[in-house]
C-alpha cells in the first residue's frame, strides 16, 4: 500500500515569519537538490542526516526565490519513515507558491490531506491509533484534551490495547488448543480459569467504553443547551456567555429558528454552547422545525440553561416548563432568571420560586437542588460570572493524570463496544456450555474490532475517511 510518489506541501499556517514546506518521497532528495543551492560544503545529495543546511533555492529558470535553512532526514529515521526534507523560508504567499510549484514542475506531487502521517502509519513509524493523535494534539483547544492527545500520541492507548490483545490471544491458544487435543483428554486450562480471565477482560474494556463520555466532553467540549420561552434573552446569554455578537438579538418573538453554537473555554474547561429556538404555541412551519430542533438539543446535552423571564405571563412559562424540564431527566439543570437590571425584587422573587415550583412538578430525575438558580442580566453581564462558576462545578470534569487512558474518538468507541459485546457473549456461551470452535469464533472478532483500532485490520476506505479530515501539510 506504500506510494512511492514523492509529496510536497505547506507544513506551516499563515500568518508568521517563517514557512516550511514539506517533501517526503524517494526522489525528495534529488527534487529539492535541483532548486537547492548550499552556501558552502557538499552538494545535498551527499550530506548525511539529521543536518540541517543554508543555502538558496532557485526556480526552474535559476531565478533566486530565497536563502533559507534546509533539513534532512534520510528514511527510515524521519516522520514518514521516507527521505524527507524540510524547507524553511521566509513567509511570503509568493515563495511559497512558487517553491511548491517548482517542486512539482521537477516531479513531486501536491500531497493530499493527512498524507504524510498516513505514509508514517504504512511505514510501521505509528499505528493508526497514535496517528489519529497527531490531530487530535492540532485541534486540542484546552489543557485536559491536549494532555489526552499528548498521551495518546506517546502510545498510552496503544500499550492498553496490546496487552488485551495479547491476554485475547492467549485465551483463543487455549481454546483452540483444547479442540486439538479433545480426544487425548488433555486440559491447558479449566473453565473457572478461562471464566476469569475473561471478566478480566471485560472488565478492562468497559472501563474504556465508560471512559469515552469524558474523553469526548474534554475533546468536543460539555454541549450546554439554551432553552426557554420565546424573548427570554437566550441568545443574549449566549453572545454575553462567548463575549461576542454569535446570535441575532431582537424583541422580536421567534427570531431564533434553528440552533447557533458557540465554544467558550472557562476555567480551563471547554463548553459548547447551543442557543435554540424559543418554545411556544406556533403555526409557523418553519419556527415549529426549530422548536423540534431544540427538544432534539436538550435531549443530547449535558446541561441545561433554562431561561425564565420573570415578566413574563405564569402560563407561557408553564406552558414552555412542560415540554422542556421532562427531557431534562438526568442532565444538570440550572435556572437562569434574566433580565434582573429590568425587574424589581418582589417580581424578581416570585418568578424564581414559580420556576423552582415548575422543576419539581415537570422535572423528575433532574439534577437539580434549590441553589441552582441564578439571576442574571444578559444584557449588561449581570452575574454572568456566578453562572460560570455553575457551568464549572456541574462539569465536574476529573483532572486526567499525564499517563491516564481514556478515550476520545467516536471510531475508537464504536469498536470496543462492538468487543465488548464479543468478550460478554464468549463468557454466555461458556456458562450454556457451547462448544469450543463456536466460542472462539467470538474470541476472534473481539480480537478484529480491537486489531481495527490500531490499524493492524484496516481498510482502505477506513483508512481515506480517517486521513481526509487532516490539514494538508500533516
Amino acid at each position: 500500500m506504500i506510494n512511492n510518489d514523492t509529496i510536497c506541501a505547506l507544513a506551516t499556517a499563515q500568518g508568521g515569519a517563517l514557512n516550511v514546506i514539506r517533501v517526503s518521497g524517494s526522489k525528495a532528495v534529488e527534487i529539492t537538490a535541483s532548486l537547492f543551492v548550499p552556501r558552502n560544503g557538499k552538494p545535498l545529495k551527499e550530506r548525511k542526516t539529521h543536518t540541517v543546511i543554508f543555502g538558496d533555492v532557485f526556480d526552474v529558470r535559476g531565478e533566486l526565490l530565497d536563502e533559507v535553512l534546509l533539513t534532512l532526514m534520510r528514511g527510515p529515521r524521519s516522520y514518514t519513515g521516507e527521505d524527507t526534507v524540510e524547507i524553511s523560508c521566509h513567509a511570503s504567499s509568493y515563495i511559497a507558491r512558487e517553491l511548491l510549484m517548482n517542486l512539482i514542475a521537477k516531479g513531486a506531487r501536491q500531497a493530499q490531506p493527512g498524507e504524510f502521517t498516513m505514509r508514517a502509519f504504512l511505514n510501521g513509524k505509528m499505528d493508526l491509533s497514535r496517528a489519529e493523535a497527531v490531530a487530535d494534539v492540532i485541534a486540542s483547544g484546552s489543557r485536559a484534551s491536549h494532555r489526552l492527545a499528548m498521551n495518546q500520541l506517546k502510545g498510552g492507548f496503544s500499550r492498553e490495547l496490546a496487552q488485551l490483545h495479547d491476554k485475547l490471544l492467549h485465551l483463543t491458544t487455549l481454546m483452540e488448543l483444547e479442540l486439538d487435543f479433545s480426544e487425548e483428554d488433555v486440559d491447558f486450562a479449566d473453565r473457572t480459569q478461562l471464566t476469569a480471565l475473561c471478566v478480566e477482560i471485560e472488565k478492562v474494556i468497559a472501563r474504556l467504553v465508560d471512559s469515552f463520555g469524558i474523553g469526548n466532553a474534554m475533546k468536543n467540549g460539555i454541549p450546554v443547551a439554551i432553552v426557554g420561552e420565546t424573548n427570554t434573552g437566550k441568545s443574549t446569554l449566549l453572545n454575553a456567555l462567548l463575549h461576542e455578537d454569535r446570535a441575532i438579538v431582537s424583541d422580536i418573538s421567534g427570531t431564533t429558528r434553528d440552533t447557533i453554537e458557540g465554544v467558550m473555554n472557562i476555567g480551563g474547561t471547554t463548553f459548547r454552547f447551543i442557543d435554540t429556538a424559543g418554545i411556544r404555541v406556533t403555526t409557523d412551519i418553519v419556527e415549529q422545525m426549530g422548536i423540534e430542533r431544540t427538544l432534539d438539543e436538550l435531549s443530547k446535552c449535558n446541561i441545561a440553561l433554562w431561561v425564565v423571564d420573570p415578566t413574563m405571563d405564569k402560563e407561557k412559562i408553564e406552558t414552555a416548563a412542560k415540554r422542556l424540564l421532562p427531557l431534562c431527566s438526568g442532565k444538570k439543570l440550572c435556572i437562569v432568571v434574566n433580565k434582573c437590571d429590568a425587574t424589581d425584587s418582589l417580581t424578581l422573587s416570585q418568578a424564581m420560586d414559580y420556576a423552582v415550583a415548575l422543576v419539581e412538578e415537570y422535572a423528575d430525575g433532574v439534577e437539580y437542588d434549590k441553589e441552582n438558580i441564578c439571576a442574571i442580566s444578559a444584557k449588561l453581564g449581570t452575574n454572568i460570572d456566578r453562572l460560570q462558576d455553575f457551568l464549572l462545578t456541574a462539569a465536574a470534569l476529573p483532572e486526567i493524570s499525564s499517563d491516564a487512558v481514556v478515550v476520545t474518538n467516536v471510531r475508537h468507541y464504536e469498536a470496543l463496544c462492538l468487543a465488548l459485546a464479543d468478550i460478554q457473549r464468549v463468557q454466555q456461551a461458556m456458562r450454556d456450555g457451547f462448544p469450543g470452535d463456536l466460542v472462539s469464533e467470538d474470541l476472534r472478532q473481539c480480537i478484529n474490532h480491537l486489531s481495527e483500532i490500531i490499524g493492524t485490520v484496516s481498510s482502505d476506505s477506513v483508512l481515506q475517511n480517517i486521513f481526509k479530515n487532516f490539514c494538508i501539510g500533516k
